[in-house]
């Protein structure tokens, strides 16, 4: 049975596409990009202050779920520009500090010219 995830707390869908799915116990969280979940705006314009509301929003989820970062046992992560790269994961770092598995790859373009985005498998409960 899929359990379709809803929370004001992070960035509605902006898509035909949910904010995320629990089946079996485990979450999968679309990709968070630096919008704000109020005003549906991008937040900042360096990769820092981008991967900072990314975070939140992946925050946001997480709590949705009773779940934290320490949960999460995958990530995909998605940077406009690779040489954002190590100002990404310092920030990154200070979040998943349980080092889930990842993959991080550059990509030509992002949704609203953002700089990141970050996918999440996550186990619930």
């Amino acid at each position: 049975m899929l359990k379709y995830i809803e929370t004001p707390n992070a960035p509605a869908a902006i898509g035909p596409y949910s904010q995320g799915i629990v089946v079996n116990g485990i979450a999968f969280f679309s990709g968070q990009i630096p919008l704000s979940p109020t005003t549906g705006e991008v937040v900042g314009n360096t990769i820092e202050e981008q991967t900072e509301q990314v975070m939140a929003n992946i925050k946001a989820l997480l709590e949705s779920q009773g779940a934290d970062f320490a949960s999460v046992v995958k990530t995909t992560c998605f940077l406009a520009d690779i040489a954002d790269f190590a100002a990404f994961n310092a920030i990154y770092g200070k979040y998943f500090t349980g080092k889930p598995a990842r993959s991080c790859v550059a990509v030509k373009d992002l949704p609203k010219g953002v700089l990141c985005e970050v996918e999440c498998i996550v186990a619930i409960g």
